[in-house]
């Protein structure tokens, strides 16, 4: 059953060069987990020092990439990835949920270098309570034992290159004692503007647009709040509206609907993300402040980056 959570890294379709916007967490990720499992050699000279750490956490809102960042850490680095689902340590019978996470550890050793990704890890190993059913604490107590031993070095004097990633939007809710094993934790929070341009341009770089009724900077600047999940939608969204605009028109020639011809679709245009689906309410109510005037949109801008820089700092300390 474990065995059916492997994904092979060459089975992984995303990669750095897909995730727009995360740079700087990219680069850190590069420098304390890729490397380190990758060219374990490089860091031989203070190997228990450089080792990758045996727990990352990706944490922030819903929808701003951290399950892509994390299956893209696993194909970057060639790395088995384990995607470990709340199901498979689910048994009904007692002590087989604890069996169960034996069999992950013993399967990551085996393929190693390995990653074991519990996407909504509080879910999972959440804040132990009084009232918490024993078998759920044994399966914790069960993991933190395990993943324990994964920085014992083995025969060759080197620890073992099995790294557990974890993504959560409710940090608060994991154990501390689980977040005490995630020394490397990387917040993955709502993109900026300059962020927001990189992710639009990742998202239609193989869209058709209609270059003069298109701008890229001005969408950049309405999706402020939005996630890269909510401007993926929102693209989504507007590419219909040509289509959708073509598909009316070839009924009312009269022509057969087998007949359409799609390279005779317009692009996309920035009108096309204000239509009657276009964008979502966040996306509607800054357009609308944008119209009534620039200034006070900027404002609005100048705000939501003095926010996220406020944001940084407070996690950092």
């Amino acid at each position: 059953m474990v065995a059916l959570e492997v994904v092979p890294p060459e089975d992984i379709p995303v990669g750095f060069d897909d995730i727009g916007g995360l740079e700087d967490i990219i680069e850190e990720v590069k420098e304390s987990v890729i490397y380190p499992l990758t060219m374990p050699h490089l860091y031989s000279h203070a190997a228990p020092l450089l080792a990758a750490p045996s727990g990352v956490l990706l944490y922030g809102p819903p929808g701003c990439g951290k399950t892509m960042l994390a299956k893209a850490v696993a194909h970057e680095s060639g790395a088995s990835f384990i995607n470990l689902h709340i199901s498979t340590l689910t048994e009904k019978w007692y002590g087989d949920s604890n069996k169960l996470v034996r069999a992950v550890f013993s399967l990551a050793r085996k393929l190693q270098p390995a990653i074991i990704f519990i996407d909504e890890i509080d879910a999972v190993l959440g804040t132990r309570r009084s009232g918490e059913h024993e078998a759920s604490g044994m399966v914790k107590a069960e993991f933190m034992t395990l993943w324990d031993g994964l920085t014992s070095a083995n025969t060759q004097g080197l620890p073992a290159r099995i790294v557990v990633l974890g993504a959560t939007n409710r940090i608060h809710d994991i154990d501390e004692a689980i977040l005490r094993r995630m020394p490397k934790k990387f917040p993955v929070g709502l993109p900026d503007k300059s962020q927001r341009l990189r992710i639009l341009q990742l998202i239609l770089k193989d869209t058709k647009i209609d270059r003069e009724h298109f701008n890229v900077d001005y969408i950049a600047r309405v999706t402020a709040g939005m996630s890269g999940s909510d401007i993926k939608e929102a693209c989504r969204d507007a590419a219909m509206a040509p289509v959708r605009e073509f598909i009316r028109e070839h009924r009312a020639s009269g022509r057969a609907m087998s007949n359409i011809d799609a390279k005779r679709v317009r692009g996309i245009r920035t009108d096309d993300f204000f239509g009657r689906k276009g964008g979502g309410q966040i996306l509607q109510q800054n357009h609308q402040k944008a119209k009534s005037s620039s200034d006070e949109y900027e404002d609005v801008e100048d705000e939501e980056e003095s926010n996220s820089g406020a944001k940084v700092v407070e996690q950092v300390s």
